[in-house]
């Protein structure tokens, strides 16, 4: 139980530190945060709102209990990661610097699995 837990929150913190942080230029309107998701074809105006729903996804995941809003939150920053993939492919074609972003993935499905497993390791008992 103590490994489950320590994996999870270690695997989470790391997701949602990632999310977080590469939210906060979109919410702040960087000219870097506009002129990438621009380039990849969407209006400007969704680049603050972007940034805040990866700030409450990172935030819902963080938070014990509310395990609806928990489920909710992995799916959208599992659509957040698959479509940013599927934009840049889409746009740019399969880039090398690409392979980059199977960091946040993993840590989005390494966080996932222990969550699922320390919620049965916590039901079980």
């Amino acid at each position: 139980m103590k490994k489950t837990k320590i994996l999870y929150w270690t695997f989470t913190g790391l997701f949602a530190a990632f999310m977080a942080f590469t939210a906060i230029p979109d919410v702040l309107m960087a000219e870097d945060a506009i002129k990438f998701i621009t380039q990849l074809g969407y209006p400007e105006y969704f680049v603050p709102f972007i940034g805040v729903a990866k700030i409450l996804g990172a935030v819902a995941i963080l938070i014990p209990g509310f395990p609806k809003i928990k489920e909710w939150a992995y799916a959208g920053l599992a659509f957040d990661l698959i479509g940013a993939i599927y934009s840049v492919i889409a746009t740019a074609g399969l880039q090398p610097q690409m392979i980059f972003i199977l960091l946040p993935v993993s840590f989005l499905i390494l966080s996932y699995r222990f969550h699922h497993l320390k919620l049965k390791e916590e039901n079980g008992k």
